[in-house]
């Protein structure tokens, strides 16, 4: 059986791209569509939080009465919109080398880990510089929570995925659960955001807030753009027929990969 047949018979077009150097194949319908209205809800979430912060908490300073603005503007662009990026990699770069679409998926997530752990310290710095208790409420219980699974996620992500090591069965049978806590992590992050506005509003606009305030509605527009942002990118991850199809190569590499780690033939059999 020839390539192209191969091709067809895992539900993609026959190979038109690769080797031979013709044109790679272009995305399914609509996935590109969906990917535009992701960015622009994540760019748009994050100048309502600057915004909010600028127009109405008086700005973002290190050092100062504004380091608490820190937090909440590393949590929306860290463990928000660009670990929603990194997960959308495998959906936007189908047909690029599958090594550099790992890398590219790493990096991001690293730079969302990076960018939370400043929030983090921030709020802390400033609970301390204030006298304000640490980890008391249910919005720092399950960002910390967040935090820490993800930075787990990102480890053992690295570790079987991208590093040299694990087994081909080892990786085929965590992959569900990376997949999974993945998505999982990405809700439980907006989730944690919208904690974190409504106890924001409640201690600086208690009174005021019940009679549509402009603070409270912009703040509220915010919690919409988060929950919007997340179900577009929710759907683009969960639609199977969106999936990166492997190439060609790539299956060629993942056999030879199995022969090595499990000791098999292409055929399925010991060496």
């Amino acid at each position: 059986m020839d390539l192209s047949q191969n091709s067809c018979g895992m539900g993609m077009r026959p190979r038109e791209a690769g080797m031979d150097g013709a044109p790679s194949p272009a995305s399914p319908a609509g996935l590109s569509a969906y990917v535009v209205v992701s960015q622009l809800l994540g760019l748009t979430l994050l100048v309502t939080t600057g915004a909010w912060l600028g127009r109405y908490r008086g700005g973002v300073a290190w050092h100062s009465p504004l380091q608490f603005n820190v937090h909440p503007l590393c949590m929306v662009l860290g463990m928000v919109f660009l670990q929603g990026d990194a997960l959308l990699v495998y959906r936007v770069f189908r047909h690029e080398a599958k090594r550099s679409t790992k890398v590219l998926h790493a990096l991001l997530h690293g730079l969302a880990l990076l960018i939370a752990l400043v929030g983090i310290v921030a709020v802390f710095e400033f609970h301390q510089s204030k006298g304000i208790p640490d980890m008391y409420s249910l919005h720092s219980w399950c960002g910390m929570a967040a935090f820490v699974l993800y930075l787990l996620q990102w480890l053992l992500g690295c570790g079987f995925f991208l590093l040299p090591g694990a087994s081909f069965s080892l990786r085929g049978r965590y992959k569900p659960q990376h997949v999974f806590f993945g998505l999982a992590l990405f809700a439980l992050s907006i989730a944690v955001c919208l904690l974190g506005i409504t106890e924001m509003l409640l201690f600086n606009i208690r009174d005021s807030y019940s009679h549509f305030v402009s603070e409270g509605v912009l703040a509220n527009t915010l919690g919409v753009l988060l929950v919007a942002f997340g179900l577009v990118v929710g759907y683009v991850l969960t639609r199977d027929d969106w999936k990166r199809p492997p190439l060609a190569e790539e299956l060629a590499l993942s056999m030879d990969f199995k022969t090595l780690t499990e000791g098999e033939s292409p055929g399925g059999g010991s060496q």
